[in-house]
């Protein structure tokens, strides 16, 4: 549709050497998209707010600018041309939806110069950005601008109930009629801000026939890749936090559902990637003003950034819509790269109708069906979510100390069994030692006596010793309890327990004495099994006090 002309051939708008649309410079073409909304928006301002009827989403309006100007219109030095205006009252309606006051709407589109865009795609579109970043002018073809049409009634409903969506929010819809072209125009939301570098974009629709950037798009300074670029660049996918892919993914079956609702296929995801570590390396930061620097801090438009299209709760959102951020979503790569995340939901106005459906026939009769991008609705939407949930967006897992269930359920038992045997041997010193004063010295026989009948009377305490395995006859202990002191990092204490199975008066020769051990290992809880002469097993139990 665009071209470019050379010496005036292009039409009554034309000049030398300057892209056109239909025989429409492209200069020409800002300069009545500006005073054609100037007026029509003006003029609405006349009008009394009411609520939204049917009829009104297929009220047209009409008025004709003559270069010399009239009553009503300014004179300008541009051709004849009249300027359409579709729904005027609905699409009011949707700006005050997000936000967007009259006075904003006219100093952004009318105020400052447009700017001009390169169109990425293959429909030859015209895409014209305000100067303050915040609205984009597409170009669009008749049958586009008539499935608008009849396809706002359920997109008023939509964003009734969501307004956070990935879908395009559309401003406005307008015609412009000169030497009998029709060019036909719509307004929406920005969805790759200027002030923030984008190091990647990509147009993603989840098929893989033909979905290769060609060689002269990977030639420009900013190319727009594809799916199989896609997943050759970013193989692992963009990694999100569990809250945000989560609400990403709600957020895109919900959209995703709407659309197969209105029959709509061949859309895309725009997906814009700025690489922070990247973008400190080049000395830049996110936030800065792009282009003409014009752009003020923060955008107007309500839920127009990527943080707060997507389903949440809303405070999230907005605590992280930030100036270091400019509402881009936070992600990572395979390898910690932190990266901010800008995308929407694009080129929604393709319904699939006949003459998709022949053009779906034909290519699968050629190549595989579900590789093919023209695909009925339902199949597209499934197709779509899968390939952005599983190739695109990834969760990150977090690492977790998941500990045996041995260790679970032994330490806190054996842990507070043992505090009860520290406070008891305590306790049963302190009464030996007043038994001592008031009973003064004993023998030694007296004391082996009090050691073998102490240790009968409680066979889970050892009375202190000298050395650990020393040769004796005090007798057979048949249950013992040696508590063992550890000065290591942690400062532990472990008690260690021996079991016997022999009764108490099995002869053995074996004796326990208390002693200091100084233990290495690192285990809360260690088994162990030690034979004996006469067979019997020690089950040995290492314990950790805290």
């Amino acid at each position: 549709m665009s071209t470019t002309t050379e010496n005036g051939m292009g039409g009554p708008w034309s000049t030398s050497r300057e892209k056109t649309y239909k025989k429409t410079t492209s200069s020409a073409l800002k300069g009545a998209i500006q005073l054609g909304i100037g007026y029509t928006v003006g003029n609405l301002t006349s009008k009394p707010d009411r609520d939204v009827l049917m009829q009104d989403f297929y009220v047209v309006e009409s008025v004709f600018l003559p270069s010399e100007g009239s009553n009503l219109t300014p004179a300008h030095h541009y051709p004849d041309f009249r300027f359409k205006t579709y729904a005027p009252l609905a699409f009011r309606y949707f700006r005050d939806l997000f936000g967007i006051k009259p006075d904003d709407y006219l100093y952004s589109l009318v105020n400052e110069p447009l700017i001009e865009l390169t169109n990425p795609g293959a429909s030859g579109s015209l895409f014209y950005l305000t100067s303050d970043d915040e609205f984009i002018i597409k170009t669009v073809q008749h049958k586009e601008a008539k499935f608008l049409q009849r396809l706002l009634p359920g997109y008023y409903m939509n964003l009734n109930q969501n307004p956070r969506t990935l879908l395009p929010k559309f401003y406005g819809l307008y015609c412009i009629q000169s030497g009998g072209i029709n060019i036909r125009l719509v307004v929406m939301n920005n969805v790759l801000p200027r002030s923030v570098k984008m190091h990647y974009k990509y147009d993603l629709k989840g098929s893989t026939y033909k979905r290769r950037a060609s060689r002269k798009e990977r030639e420009k300074a900013c190319p727009t890749y594809k799916d199989l670029d896609f997943q050759d660049m970013h193989e692992e996918g963009l990694y999100f936090d569990t809250e945000t892919y989560n609400n990403l993914m709600k957020t895109l079956q919900r959209d995703c559902r709407v659309l197969e609702s209105f029959k709509i296929m061949d859309y895309s995801l725009l997906l814009g990637v700025h690489v922070l570590d990247q973008s400190q390396r080049e000395g830049g930061e996110p936030g800065q003003a792009g282009g003409d620097g014009k752009r003020p801090v923060g955008q107007r438009v309500l839920y127009s950034t990527a943080m707060e299209s997507i389903q949440g709760d809303g405070k999230a959102a907005e605590a992280l819509t930030t100036d270091d951020t400019m509402g881009g979503i936070p992600a990572k790569t395979h390898k910690e790269e932190k990266l901010l995340i800008f995308l929407g939901i694009i080129d929604i106005l393709q319904s699939y109708r006949f003459i998709k459906k022949l053009e779906h026939s034909w290519k699968a009769l050629v190549y595989d069906g579900d590789s093919v991008s023209v695909h009925r609705p339902g199949f597209y939407a499934s197709r779509f979510l899968k390939f952005m949930s599983t190739r695109v967006f990834r969760k990150t897992q977090p690492l977790r100390f998941s500990p045996s269930k041995r260790t679970r359920t032994s330490i806190p038992a054996l842990k507070s069994y043992s505090q009860e045997i520290l406070s008891s041997q305590a306790d049963e010193r302190n009464e030996e030692d007043r038994r001592d004063r008031l009973g003064g010295a004993c023998s030694l026989a007296s004391l082996d006596t009090q050691a073998v009948f102490g240790s009968y009377l409680r066979p889970d305490l050892v009375p202190a010793n000298p050395s650990f395995y020393e040769g004796s006859s005090m007798g057979t202990i048949s249950t013992s309890s040696i508590f063992v002191s550890v000065n290591n990092q942690t400062d532990e204490r472990y008690a260690l327990r021996l079991y016997s199975s022999a009764a108490l008066s099995t002869s053995s020769t074996f004796t326990l004495e208390d002693s200091a051990i100084c233990l290495t290992s690192e285990q809360s809880t260690m088994d162990a099994d030690i034979d004996r002469d006469d067979g019997s097993v020690l089950d040995v139990y290492l314990v950790s006090l805290h």
